[in-house]
């Protein structure tokens, strides 16, 4: 019983955060990992610490912007309205370097908060569904706190700590939390369905190494690939359907050229209990372009006429974050036989009405996630727009192509006003 054998480093949540002091900073496990039993613990103690900041990405734990200086580089529902409103500081990531911490928040935080499994027999903890920053974290922090779940699945890779980092280990009072993408409407659900078998069946080739990104269109692409042989995967997150294709033969890895035969990834989205129990450094741009035929599918909010491409907000309202999209458009740029996708619906419904997804220009004050330079095919469920290679004036024929027929009149006229042609 791990418990009998680390009873020296046993403790409450609230014994545990005893560990941080006013002015030190914190730094959390992120998104799917978030360790809510030590949230809590530290939450409460927040009339009593004084100057604490709290690095903690993409975070799914509704901390008070009051209590602590917060910062994330991914809005959630849990803190979207505190970071457009200015109280939560937002960095807008774009780059990863394996076994780095990213630009912006502390490279060597007081505390850390983890969750992990028990440690095995040779005293490993492993991370369960969501490496994310945590090795470099475990190997940074001063202190480590570890948030034990009894039913985390072991992980290979970097993706573990010896139980010797860890001053504390807490035992978990509520589990991490799978995240799941946001439900479709019907419409989506629609869209959804013809994007993805546009992409699985026109873009992704035999041989290819995938990235799929989260999103509600993206996602589900793995749902649609029975048909292809011999992928691979390389990507941030492992999404619905993939454990199912390397089940099925479909991906092996077998010509990848980063870990061969290997599925890698940060984190794990939307997998079925049946799907986690068979699962047993990815955003790197300077190791990702030694990839052959990378070919990354993400993700986008909206498209402007000449392929810029907004994934982390409209105008100055932001709705999430960079993620790995950067690294990944750049690097399938650079890999032999890459492909940058980005898929979206033509339009969504809002309560206004209708509005077009491909747009004239950006609205002001929105962060362009990717440059047109770097964006090869932008998908709808009207058909897949070739951008590699176009002048300005082919690639608003191609967009225009694939927005929706209500608007593609007056997408036309205003690329005539504000290109003057």
């Amino acid at each position: 019983m791990w418990r009998d054998r680390q009873r020296e480093r046993l403790a409450t949540a609230d014994q545990a955060l005893r560990a941080v002091r006013p002015g030190d900073t914190v730094a959390v496990a992120s998104f799917s990992n978030t360790p809510h039993t030590l949230c809590r613990a530290l939450a409460a103690r927040a009339g009593e610490l004084r100057g604490v900041r709290v690095d903690h990405l993409a975070s799914l734990f509704p901390w008070d912007p009051d209590a602590f200086a917060l910062t994330t580089n991914y809005a959630t529902a849990a803190d979207r309205v505190a970071v457009n409103a200015g109280r939560v500081g937002y960095l807008p990531i774009s780059h990863w370097h394996a076994d780095a911490l990213p630009p912006g928040v502390s490279p060597t935080p007081d505390v850390y908060l983890v969750p992990v499994s028990p440690p095995d027999a040779e005293g490993r903890c492993s991370f369960g569904t969501g490496a994310w920053f945590s090795p470099a974290y475990c190997r940074a922090a001063r202190t480590v706190i570890g948030e034990v779940h009894e039913d985390f699945v072991r992980t290979g890779g970097d993706s573990w700590a010896p139980v010797e980092r860890f001053r504390h280990l807490v035992p978990a009072e509520e589990p991490t939390g799978m995240v799941t993408t946001a439900p479709r409407t019907e419409e989506e659900t629609a869209a959804t369905e013809v994007i993805c078998t546009l992409v699985a069946h026109e873009l992704v080739h035999d041989r290819d190494t995938l990235q799929i990104g989260i999103g509600t269109v993206s996602a589900g692409l793995g749902l649609y690939l029975d048909h292809r042989h011999d992928l691979g995967v390389q990507s941030e997150a492992i999404t619905a359907g993939v454990p199912s294709l390397v089940q099925s033969g479909v991906v092996t890895g077998r010509h990848k050229v980063l870990h061969p035969g290997v599925v890698v990834g940060s984190f794990m989205m939307g997998l079925t209990p049946e799907e986690l129990a068979f699962v047993g450094a990815t955003d790197d741009v300077t190791m990702l372009v030694r990839e052959r035929n990378l070919t990354a599918v993400n993700n986008a909010l909206l498209v402007d006429l000449t392929g810029q491409v907004a994934s982390e907000g409209i105008g100055t309202q932001l709705w999430s974050g960079v993620g790995g999209q950067a690294a990944f458009a750049i690097a399938a740029a650079y890999s032999p036989g890459g492909r940058a996708i980005f898929v979206l619906p033509s339009a969504h419904r809002m309560t206004g009405g209708l509005r077009s997804r491909i747009v004239p220009v950006l609205p002001p004050g929105t962060p362009v996630t990717l440059p047109r330079g770097f964006v090869d095919y932008v998908v709808t469920e009207h058909g897949i727009a070739t951008l590699r290679g176009k002048t300005l004036r082919q690639r608003v024929e191609e967009l225009l192509a694939i927005a929706h027929p209500d608007f593609r009149a007056e997408l036309r006229a205003e690329a005539r006003r504000v290109y003057c042609w």
